[in-house]
């Protein structure tokens, strides 16, 4: 069974220049370490659900102010995301 995760993404703002919503491969870009806010909308069991709770946010307050930010991605249910371990890497860059 497969079901919809559907994110949007709160660019943060960049004193350098212009944020990038989107990279050269036209995939939607983020940086949490950046400050981007990611959202969860919900998960979907149809993409067409989703698409349809996409339309809905778009007219909704922050949503609207990136209305193309939103991310959908299709999971497969029991099927591990994250096979192995993973290590903290502080602020000192120290394990």
């Amino acid at each position: 069974m497969e079901v919809f995760l559907l994110w949007h993404v709160r660019h943060a703002a960049n004193p350098d220049g212009p944020v990038e919503h989107v990279g050269q491969d036209g995939e939607l870009v983020w940086s949490e370490e950046a400050g981007d806010d990611l959202k969860i909308l919900g998960v979907y069991s149809t993409e067409r659900r989703a698409r349809e709770r996409i339309e809905h946010a778009r007219s909704m307050p922050g949503f609207s102010d990136e209305p193309n930010c939103f991310l959908l991605d299709r999971y497969v249910v029991d099927v591990d995301q994250w096979a192995e371990g993973f290590a903290t890497v502080r602020p000192d860059h120290s394990p």
